[in-house]
């Protein structure tokens, strides 16, 4: 055989057990519940891009709310700096992709002590692909007022981050707005029909993150995402939004499962444009559990 024939196979084989062999595989969560009933989690790590003060994540501690109940605590370092991430964090060791995500929570009470606190409490997924762009679906609430819940996505590149959200105020039944824009600061587009699903919510009653446990969740399918949390009272399934009839902000690409607690200086919620105040003591989120159920795909 001609050596450069030997040569051009030998590279081939190589090449392709390089790809097979050399190129990591990515992991991903198998269905889980985390119930923070350890002093660790076998799912996530702590992680904080603020000071990292010891005091701000406790696993497993007793909920001072509600006795008998595990949880994972986190607390706002008022020391931190202002930004997402600069607070406590939780992220999953490995990746998400389509399927069920919901957790209880329960924001801090902070009404009575400090009403213009800047403060929000995320629920969400967050990876960025260098192909693809980046895959957020998330679930805010800004501790200035607990009666409003804001969801959404982001998706595409930095730069020209593409957001869907919705934001409703569940006490009183009101959606403030259902939009699309490109950007923090972009033009909003209202959405309409199958992208504004349901056009209308029934309030729920004394509806406030910050006195009692909600349960809060999404279902993330390849053409469509449901934002929900199960009723206090009936423990009825509310649809929060239902989007769907656009490929359009849902991210096609894995994840990394998360929930934070961080201090806004510039994002002041609907009802107080006081509110991005740095905060003034260290606040409590208490976090029950957390689930993941990954979407069976059928086979072709």
């Amino acid at each position: 055989m001609n050596s450069w024939k030997y040569n051009l196979i030998a590279a081939s084989v190589i090449t392709s057990v390089c790809l097979s062999v050399c190129t990591p595989k990515k992991k991903f969560h198998e269905s889980f519940v985390e119930d923070f009933n350890e002093t660790s989690s076998r799912y996530f790590e702590h992680h904080s891009g603020g000071n990292s003060a010891e005091f701000t994540y406790t696993f497993g501690k007793e909920s001072p709310t509600e006795p008998g109940t595990s949880i994972l605590s986190f607390k706002i370092d008022p020391e931190d700096p202002a930004g997402g991430g600069r607070g406590p964090e939780i992220i999953s060791k490995n990746l998400t992709h389509f399927g069920t995500y919901a957790a209880r929570l329960r924001v801090p009470d902070v009404l009575d002590i400090q009403p213009n606190v800047g403060a929000v409490v995320g629920y969400f997924t967050y990876h960025t692909d260098t192909t693809i762009g980046l895959s957020e679906i998330d679930i805010e609430w800004l501790l200035a007022d607990p009666e409003i819940i804001f969801v959404g996505t982001w998706t595409g590149f930095r730069g020209e981050l593409k957001r869907i959200g919705r934001t409703i105020n569940l006490a009183k039944g009101i959606i403030y707005s259902t939009t699309y824009r490109v950007g923090h600061g972009g033009e909003r587009s209202p959405l309409t029909g199958l992208q504004n699903l349901p056009d209308t919510i029934p309030p729920i009653e004394n509806y406030d993150a910050s006195k009692q446990f909600y349960t809060y969740g999404f279902d993330w399918h390849p053409d469509r995402i449901r934002w929900w949390m199960i009723h206090p009272v009936s423990a009825d399934t509310v649809v929060l939004w239902d989007y769907q009839g656009s490929q359009v902000g849902i991210p096609p690409n894995e994840t990394r499962y998360r929930l934070n607690f961080w201090h806004t200086n510039n994002w002041p919620v609907n009802t107080n444009p006081n509110s991005i105040e740095k905060p003034q003591n260290p606040y409590e989120l208490e976090i029950d559990w957390i689930s993941y159920d990954p979407l069976e795909v059928s086979p072709d």
